[in-house]
């Protein structure tokens, strides 16, 4: 791999990742190097199998590499304890799940605020960011509302607030517009996008909907664990 960009904050190089499934080793990822700059609105793309999610989950400090380095702001992952790694996880990446994750007894405003609670965040400054957050994506108005009054739209519109709460270096977004009607994701992703250039947040979504992908302006595909290509979309 090149040298990254010195505004890099996702560098991968050389990263494998083999499963063990009883006694055969499964290769998800075979080599893979690419980097991501900050600000970035990218997708993973692939068919099933093909390793994105691996990839996803790399960067998520969710799983460590066979082999190779997973960076995230210099930092390479796979030297952090547990301890550390969690911290790396509530601070620096955001994320957004296609079955939302929302905790089904909390409010949209609670969900949302959960991250900053746990960083220990005064509750006014709490409190200004996430009625921020939940305007930003439309949902003033329904803060006292739990998950289950919510549109599976709206539930998700949760997800993202929730996921950029903290100001997170990356927002990873695996498949995030699976549950959701074409109309729904369109809005959703159009959101994703304001966020992106508005607010500077940067966004890495793993998807084989053509719908993500049209919106994205860097694709990486991703076949049987390799870089397949990178092609960026023109202005």
């Amino acid at each position: 791999m090149t040298d990254a960009p010195r505004d890099a904050i996702i560098e991968l190089a050389k990263v494998t990742r083999v499963y063990r499934q009883g006694s055969v080793d499964v290769p998800a990822l075979r080599g893979l190097d690419f980097s991501v700059n900050r600000g970035e609105f990218l997708a993973l793309s692939g068919p099933s199998g093909s390793g994105k999610t691996t990839t996803l989950n790399l960067i998520g400090a969710l799983d460590k590499p066979t082999s190779g380095s997973v960076k995230l702001e210099g930092q390479d992952l796979a030297t952090l304890g547990a301890r550390a790694l969690s911290r790396i996880r509530r601070d620096r990446i955001g994320f957004v799940f296609q079955a939302y994750n929302l905790v089904p007894v909390l409010t949209a405003y609670e969900n949302a605020e959960i991250v900053l609670a746990l960083q220990g965040v005064a509750p006014a400054a709490r409190r200004e960011r996430v009625l921020d957050l939940l305007r930003a994506v439309g949902l003033e108005g329904l803060e006292r509302r739990r998950p289950d009054e919510l549109s599976g739209g709206q539930q998700q519109r949760v997800a993202i607030a929730r996921a950029i709460a903290a100001n997170p270096a990356v927002v990873l977004a695996d498949e995030p517009t699976a549950n959701v009607d074409s109309d729904t994701a369109e809005m959703l992703l159009s959101l994703m996008g304001e966020l992106n250039r508005e607010r500077g947040v940067t966004f890495i979504f793993s998807t084989h909907d053509p719908k993500v992908m049209a919106h994205a302006r860097r694709v990486i595909k991703i076949v049987d664990g390799h870089v397949a290509s990178d092609e960026v979309a023109a202005p």
